[in-house]
């Protein structure tokens, strides 16, 4: 092998490491979005409007707090999931007469539950849980005012019993155990049934 054509195959070599040379410490430049395009709008923008946008819905049709009692009547009657928000955040607390109504429709309500207690539809059944949860025991601490001085100590051993038994039932349905789940809803309708009776 002569000399020539060892400085051929170097110079290819270096030539070659040369164009390959990936140094790390250099980067790409970064890419900017220009101050005129659009941006996209993020969860935190879409979540304010939402929000802003319900409290002026609330404000313009007089449904917040300066409403008269027959309407605040006919909106716990119409208690659902849809005003979850509505009452949760933006109305004040019920009066204890309103509260009493909305225990009747939580017990009219987990009655109706067992048709999806009975198809092991867990996750709606999940939902509907919390969801009442979400509004019972201040309803209870709530209503707790209408009875009578007699009836109160047995009240509140009921209600007691009525939110562990919520508490245990989520919990196996969120397990799910089935035999457990079924257990845990009757004694809970037992104490909801009980707690409608009271107020009677």
């Amino acid at each position: 092998m002569n000399s020539s054509s060892f400085s051929k195959a170097t110079s290819l070599l270096q030539a070659h490491n040369v164009t390959n040379n990936h140094n790390p410490k250099t980067s790409l430049p970064e890419i900017k979005p220009k101050a005129t395009q659009n941006p996209i709008p993020s969860r935190r923008n879409f979540v304010t409007t939402l929000i802003s946008t319900s409290l002026a819905l609330v404000g313009l049709h007089g449904d917040g707090i300066g409403s008269s009692s027959g309407a605040s009547v006919a909106l716990a009657e119409s208690w659902g999931t849809r005003s979850f928000l509505k009452e949760r955040f933006f109305e004040p607390g019920l009066s204890p007469e309103d509260a009493v109504a909305r225990i009747k429709q939580t017990a009219e309500g987990m009655h109706s539950l067992r048709e999806m207690v009975d198809r092991m539809a867990w996750r709606y059944v999940i939902f509907y849980i919390r969801l009442k949860q979400a509004y019972l025991s201040q309803d209870l601490k709530t209503a707790f005012s209408t009875l009578p001085e007699v009836r109160r100590r047995e009240y509140v051993n009921t209600a007691n019993d009525l939110i562990d038994n919520m508490a245990e039932f989520d919990y196996y349905v969120r397990t799910p155990k089935v035999y457990e789940s079924y257990l845990y809803y009757e004694k809970a309708l037992k104490n909801l049934d009980d707690i409608v009776a009271m107020f009677a």
